[in-house]
């Protein structure tokens, strides 16, 4: 058994006690809720009515419209369901974590069969007023890990002091389930020897001596005989003689405390714990203040009659009870719960009290006769009237006497009152539920397509408190489950890989991934779905079958006068609505097509590889004339160069035999001079330097009066040589040494230069 100061610190007994004590002085409406769903169900005949009627001879007559009724509000629950939707409760970039838990969310749904618990209990909540869904983890690890699953009302009691709709200002709730011992000591082994006693011998196991003396204290067992012994409350409550069944009690209730609580910079609001290093530091830094609230925790605990068995804090993260409560309408002064039928059964009690009356009106046969008439007992002749093969005996004797009369009287008359009746009872059931026979499916008294629009929508209008009652609860549901999701995750990296549709593509998101900072260099999550504030709602558009046909249809109409590249627009979301069972390969199909070209895109596509090729072509084409533009100007540029030399060997040439005729002949210079202007020639003006002929100083190196007489001395003259010493000879092997001439007549009067010859010189 476990440790009894631990079981002690939680729930105690007395508390318990008083628990049972309240629920025994709730107001007695399971009864009347069991009633309606019989009601609901078709099991009529034991109303008191019928059960009169009975009494005087009338058969009973059922004509169940309650039924119809509430099939048809169902169906209308499934076609407007709609899927939950997970948001980012005011975070920036939290999108992407968002979409990730809603994946895995919508996942849940589908595998926990959290829609078809909803549905159950809701089929509870428009009856009687009340369905419970149970959000729980499986326990089989063979199984999907959540489960939603619809409880009987009859299996759980409520603080019905509570005024949230989704109790979360219940003090306690109970939950009660018979199962038997052997099951239950598997869940608590260590309470197996308690479990096994109760089951042999009920309440009264502690009674038998040996159970509780011989095993003394090793057996655990000493508490428990005080507890059974001091236990008041009735056996049957716990334990089922016949069947050797026992109760168990799963109890959770509230605490509230003073604790010391810090609000995150995104307004979240955590717990402080000193044991948190991340806690302390933002404490510490002051990023975050603790304050002092008051706070509710959720504690659970097990029970076997007056004996607990656990008894410890809730295994959820979240703060609610694991049990969703759908409400249907509540009594102001009692809160009772109570749905539809509780104004339906009425009219249909007087429907079938009716149609009984109807049936025995058009069945009853009258006997007129004198006593003695027939040669039979009264109840023989009752039980021949009655047949339609009758078969009556007529006392011959009695019938020749005078007066003697025998009469079968049969009427089949029906009155239109009876009409009358009948169709005002089955009116009543659509001026009391609102449910009309349009609604239902069947033919009403519309007589257009308007008015029978105009109908269903006023019975959509009278749903509409209950089906927000409906919405509340379900989105309680998704919240449960997302938590579950959340705290399973935990810090934990992990991939979701959103599977895209026709619209959207695939998307992978990673959540709680190690990312430094690149400018403090601290490692923190990206993606952390631990501090990011999340909400579920419903979507807004249905997600039935169909619904999602009729939005084909009506998108399908249109866009059939729309041109065609409207329609191949249009496609992808048409995909998307259509609900066929190779849809996933329908989506990737029309990808691959959506990406190859269209003919027309082909054809657009060839005419511009032919244009590039062509242009690409006729580049070609001009750079390689462009070369061989360039080739020959490097050519003629090459053949001018060469000209130009030519030219001015040529002038070169020309003018040394012109310089070798002035030299010889000075007179002729002046001429040269003026037949040098007269074809247009102008003197530079700065005089240039031509490399390609000596230039002036080289020239007056050299003596023009005598070709032969080069060097220093030169420029003075031939007539200064005698001064200067012996004349320099020649080296040159072409210039063979030159004898020095004596003096001459001719001294004195020969020019020494060219300018000489000029006229006026």
């Amino acid at each position: 058994m476990a440790d009894v100061a631990e079981l002690e610190q939680g729930l105690s007994r007395l508390e318990y006690d008083d628990i049972i004590r309240e629920i025994e002085q709730q107001p007695r409406w399971r009864h009347v809720a069991d009633k309606e769903m019989d009601y609901a169900d078709g099991n009529q005949l034991d109303s008191d009515l019928l059960r009169r009627q009975q009494e005087l001879g009338i058969p009973p007559a059922i004509e169940n419209l309650i039924q119809p009724a509430l099939l048809s509000i169902q169906g209308y629950e499934a076609n407007t369901r709609t899927d939950w939707r997970v948001t980012p409760n005011g975070e920036r970039d939290a999108q992407d974590v968002a979409e990730a838990i809603n994946f895995k969310l919508n996942e849940a749904e589908r595998e926990s069969k959290a829609d078809r618990a909803c549905s159950d209990a809701f089929a509870s909540q428009i009856a009687c007023g009340i369905g419970w869904v149970e959000v729980s983890r499986e326990s089989d690890p063979f199984k999907y890990p959540y489960r939603c699953k619809k409880i009987h009302r009859n299996e759980i009691h409520w603080d019905m002091q509570a005024q949230e709709p989704d109790l979360s200002d219940a003090r306690w709730l109970r939950r009660t389930r018979w199962m038997t011992a052997d099951r239950i000591a598997l869940a608590f082994p260590e309470h197996k020897d308690l479990i096994s006693a109760a089951g042999k011998h009920g309440g009264q196991w502690w009674m038998d001596e040996t159970m509780a003396m011989e095993g003394g204290d090793s057996t655990g067992l000493e508490n428990s005989w005080n507890d059974g012994r001091s236990w008041t409350q009735m056996e049957n409550r716990w334990y089922n003689a016949e069947t050797k069944e026992l109760c168990v009690t799963e109890l959770w209730y509230r605490r509230w405390e003073r604790v010391p609580v810090i609000k995150a910079p995104n307004g979240r609001v955590i717990e402080f714990d000193s044991n948190n290093l991340q806690h302390t530091v933002a404490v510490a830094s002051g990023a975050a203040k603790p304050t002092m609230a008051t706070i509710a925790k959720v504690y659970r605990s097990y029970w076997l009659g007056p004996h607990k068995l656990f008894d410890g804090k809730t295994p959820y993260k979240h703060r609610h009870f694991p049990y969703v409560l759908f409400w249907g309408f509540k009594e102001d002064a009692t809160g009772i719960p109570f749905g539809y039928v509780r104004g339906l059964k009425y009219a249909q009690d007087s429907l079938n009290s009716g149609l009984s009356k109807l049936r025995w009106g058009m069945s009853v046969v009258r006997v007129e006769r004198t006593k003695g008439a027939v040669a039979m007992t009264d109840e023989q002749l009752r039980r021949q009237v009655a047949r339609p093969d009758a078969d009556i005996v007529l006392d011959e004797q009695h019938m020749a006497r005078p007066g003697a009369k025998f009469e079968v009287i049969r009427d089949y008359n029906l009155t239109q009152q009876h009409h009358e009746l009948l169709q005002d009872s089955r009116a009543t059931f659509e001026r009391v539920s609102n449910v009309t026979a349009g609604f239902s499916g069947r033919q009403g008294t519309a007589t257009s397509g308007r008015q029978e629009e105009a109908q269903i929508e006023q019975t959509n209008q009278s749903l509409g408190r209950i089906m927000d009652n409906f919405r509340v609860a379900r989105t309680q549901i998704g919240e449960l489950l997302m938590s579950m999701i959340i705290e399973d995750i935990g810090s934990t990296p992990d991939e979701v890989l959103i599977e895209g549709d026709a619209i959207t593509p695939d998307k992978l998101v990673q959540l709680n991934v190690e990312t430094r900072d690149p400018a403090t260099g601290q490692v923190y999550l990206n993606n952390d779905i631990q501090r990011i504030r999340l909400k579920v709602t419903l979507e807004d558009v249905p997600s039935t079958n169909s619904y999602r046909e009729q939005q084909l249809y009506a998108l399908t109409e249109a866009i059939k006068p729309l041109p065609q590249e409207y329609l191949a627009a249009a496609v992808p979301f048409l995909t998307q609505l259509m609900d066929v069972p190779f849809k996933r390969d329908l989506i990737e199909a029309f990808r691959a097509v959506r990406e190859q070209p269209s003919p027309e895109q082909i054809e657009e596509q060839t005419q511009q590889a032919i244009a590039d090729a062509l242009a690409k072509a006729n580049t070609d084409i001009k750079q390689r004339e462009l070369d061989i533009k360039e080739r020959k100007a490097d050519s003629e540029i090459k053949n001018l160069d060469a000209k130009a030399v030519q030219i001015g060997v040529q002038a070169a040439f020309a003018a040394m035999q012109a310089g070798a005729q002035v030299a010889q002949m000075p007179m002729i210079a002046p001429i040269a001079d003026e037949v040098m202007k007269g074809a247009g020639y102008q003197r530079p003006n700065p005089a240039g330097v031509d490399p390609n002929f000596p230039t002036p100083a080289e020239v007056a190196a050299m003596d023009i009066r005598s070709p032969y007489v080069q060097g220093q001395g030169a420029q003075a003259g031939s007539e200064q040589l005698g001064e200067m010493g012996e004349v320099q000879n020649n080296t040159s092997p072409q210039f063979p040494p030159v004898a020095q001439e004596p003096p001459s007549a001719m001294t004195g009067i020969e020019t020494p230069n060219t300018n000489d010859n000029m006229p006026g010189a």
